[in-house]
C-alpha cells in the first residue's frame, strides 16, 4: 500500500466522522437543552457524575474533564467500580451522564435502581434512544451514528467522535449559561499559560527587599555599576533616602555615558540617570508588564507603590522564567 492510498484512507476517515457530525447537528432540538438547564439547576451544589465503560469511558473521562474545567463540577465513574461501593460517590443532588452507544450495557444498567431510589437524574447518551438505558433517561442524547469509519464496522470511531462533540456541546452551552470567562477558566488552571497570564502579578514575580538594586543620587557612577551588576537585572534604582524614585540608569545610560567620556569615578548618578521613568505597581498583571516593556522598548522596570516609593524591580528573563510570555 502506498502513500496516496494511505492517504485516501485517512480522508475517507475524516469525511465519514464529518458526516457524522454534521447529521447529528440536524437533529440537536430540546433534549439536549432540558438536558443542558437540568445541569445547570443542580449543578453546583451538585455534580455531573459520568460513566461509562470500555471505549465510552474514555470518551466520559474527557467530557468530564472538560466540564469541570469549564465550570460545571463533574468527575467520572467506573460503572464496574461504582458497583462495588464507588456509588458512594453519588449523591442526591447529582446529575448522572451514561455513554453507552448500544443502550445496553449491562454494568450501567445495574446501577439504575440505585439512580432511581435516591432520585438522581439520568441522563443517556446513546447510538440508540428506544434501548432499555435510553427508556430509564430523564432526558436521552441521540449519539447515533450511520456509519463508523472502521471498514470492518467493529470499532468505535465515528461513534466516539460525537460522543466527544455532544459533551463539549453540553460543556460550551453550561459555559455560556454561567458567563464563565476567561479569568474564571484561568483559576481552575493555575499552571497553564493563560491561568499564568491570568492570576501572575508583578508582585509575584520582581526583586523585592536587598534583592532590589538601589543607590542614591550622590551615589557615583562607577559605585552605581557595582549595584547594577550585583541586582543582575540590567538596570539599578536610584531612590531618595525615604524610598522615593527619582530614576533609573540602565545600559542603555552605560553605553551614553562611554560614549560622553564621562568621568564614571567622579560623576554622580543622578547627573547621568534616566529621570522619569517608567514604572509599574505590584498589583498589575505580570502580562501586562511584558506588554508596557515591549511597547516602550526596555527590557527592565522599576516597581513602585502609590506613593512612588521603590518596592521592587524586575526583567525580561525573570518575566520569561515566571512563563508568562
Amino acid at each position: 500500500m502506498n502513500g496516496d492510498e494511505l492517504r485516501e484512507i485517512a480522508r475517507s476517515v475524516l469525511d465519514t466522522e464529518a458526516r457524522a457530525l454534521l447529521a447529528a447537528r440536524s437533529r440537536i432540538g430540546g433534549e439536549l437543552a432540558a438536558a443542558v438547564e437540568l445541569v445547570h439547576r443542580r449543578c453546583p451544589p451538585g455534580k455531573v457524575v459520568v460513566t461509562g465503560i470500555g471505549k465510552s469511558g474514555h470518551v466520559g473521562n474527557k467530557i468530564a474533564a472538560t466540564l469541570a474545567s469549564t465550570g460545571t463540577p463533574s468527575f467520572f465513574v467506573h460503572p464496574t467500580e461504582a458497583g462495588h461501593g464507588d456509588l458512594g460517590m453519588i449523591g442526591s443532588e447529582d446529575v448522572v451522564l451514561a455513554i453507552s452507544y448500544s443502550g445496553r450495557t449491562e454494568e450501567i444498567l445495574s446501577l439504575v435502581p440505585f439512580f432511581k431510589r435516591n432520585a438522581i437524574p439520568l441522563l443517556v447518551l446513546t447510538g440508540d434512544r428506544a434501548s432499555p438505558l435510553g427508556g430509564h433517561a430523564a432526558h436521552c442524547l441521540d449519539g447515533a451514528v450511520e456509519q463508523e469509519a472502521c471498514p470492518l464496522g467493529l470499532a468505535p470511531t465515528s461513534s466516539t467522535t460525537l460522543a466527544l462533540a455532544i459533551g463539549d456541546a453540553l460543556a460550551i452551552c453550561l459555559l455560556k449559561l454561567r458567563g464563565f470567562t476567561s479569568e474564571h477558566f484561568a483559576m481552575t488552571h493555575p499552571r497553564g499559560v493563560l491561568g499564568r497570564r491570568l492570576l501572575v502579578t508583578v508582585a509575584d514575580i520582581m526583586l523585592k527587599g536587598e534583592e532590589i538594586p538601589r543607590v542614591g543620587p550622590q551615589t557615583t557612577v562607577r559605585e552605581s555599576l557595582v549595584e547594577m551588576n550585583r541586582g543582575g537585572i540590567g538596570i539599578t534604582t536610584v531612590a531618595a533616602p525615604d524610598g522615593q524614585l527619582l530614576g533609573v540608569f540602565t545600559d542603555g545610560d552605560l553605553r551614553r555615558v562611554i560614549d560622553r567620556n564621562v568621568d564614571i569615578v567622579n560623576t554622580a548618578i543622578q547627573d547621568v540617570m534616566t529621570r522619569s521613568p517608567q514604572t509599574i505597581h505590584p498589583g498589575q498583571l505580570a502580562a501586562e508588564a511584558a506588554g508596557i516593556m515591549e511597547r516602550r522598548k526596555v527590557t527592565a522596570l522599576p516597581v513602585t507603590d502609590e506613593s512612588g516609593r521603590v518596592v521592587g524591580a524586575f526583567n525580561m528573563r525573570i518575566l520569561l522564567r515566571a512563563g508568562v510570555v
